[in-house]
């Protein structure tokens, strides 16, 4: 898979949903707000949802190499 470059707003509905997770204070609301963002990006990229979605998890969660 091609490196995807995630908007910064997307990068940070994602920074902030996490955060909640973690510390158990994720709403639904929070949840949509991401899962919509991932799928306008998509579309308008031209890329599959899953992949964006992957791609974006990989650079919040997992920002270690």
């Amino acid at each position: 898979m091609a490196d995807i470059d995630i908007p910064d707003d997307l990068l940070e509905l994602e920074r902030s949903a996490w955060a909640a997770q973690q510390a158990g204070t994720l709403t639904p609301d929070m949840a949509a707000a991401v899962q919509t963002r991932v799928t306008e990006y998509a579309t308008e990229a031209g890329l599959s949802r899953y992949d964006v979605e992957m791609a974006l998890k990989r650079a919040v969660r997992h920002t270690e190499g």
